[in-house]
């Protein structure tokens, strides 16, 4: 399953509910969400953890957007608006969290 997150994590909860679920999923991180991604941040130990398992990504024109895309820790992925298609295409289920 695919888990699209795009709030902050400063904002709402989704991202550590979504992290306490995740099972064998994969996460993307876009919009405001991207933020969780970046080193320092107070979401960044928990995601480390779960990109060192699972698959973690963000969407680059919005960590460019955000000016973060060199701040990104170790373990996350980028992609573009080609390869946030293709996760979706490769994953049967996809969620949005609100």
């Amino acid at each position: 399953m695919l888990h699209i997150i795009n709030k902050s994590s400063l904002e709402r909860g989704s991202l550590d509910s979504c992290l306490e679920l995740i099972g064998t999923g994969t996460l993307l991180l876009i919009e405001d969400a991207v933020y969780a991604a970046t080193r320092g941040h107070a979401s960044s130990g928990k995601l480390s953890e779960i990109a060192a398992k699972r698959n973690v990504f963000v969407l680059v024109p919005d960590c460019e957007a955000r000016g973060v895309a060199d701040r990104l820790i170790e373990g996350v992925k980028a992609v573009d608006y080609g390869g946030f298609v293709d996760l979706v295409a490769e994953n049967p289920n996809c969620h949005s969290w609100l």
